[in-house]
């Protein structure tokens, strides 16, 4: 079984840019889709931004897409989230969660293997 560790959450100005770090140990991460989730203050989890096990196919939330960015690399166990123009309404706490199915099933966050301690990301002037 997978472990998920995040980093690089912080402080920004609206407009700057955040970049966001998962790394796994134990299980098989080359096989699984990954994916980032966030639960904003007082509301409840959504989906943010999925990848597919080859990082052949990203998936995005209609309220980040052409903002950020998703990737990984199979031979570090790392997924990365790379965050621009960053808005007050994106601060959230941000959890890496992994997927033995697709990207599908992260983005409906159904059936997940693992979830991260999550990384808070705040966003203020």
């Amino acid at each position: 079984q997978v472990q998920l560790v995040e980093s690089g959450g912080g402080l920004v100005r609206p407009g700057g840019a955040l970049n966001l770090s998962c790394a796994a140990s134990g299980g098989s991460f080359s096989t699984y889709a990954m994916g980032w989730i966030r639960q904003a203050p007082g509301k409840e989890r959504e989906f943010a931004a999925a990848i597919s096990w080859s990082g052949g196919s990203t998936y995005y939330a209609d309220s980040i897409k052409g903002r950020f960015t998703i990737s990984r690399d199979n031979d570090h166990g790392t997924v990365y989230l790379a965050m621009k123009n960053l808005r007050p309404e994106d601060t959230a706490v941000y959890y890496c969660v992994a997927s033995e199915w697709g990207p599908s099933q992260v983005a409906e966050m159904n059936a997940l293997l693992a979830w991260g301690q999550g990384t808070l990301v705040t966003v203020s002037p």
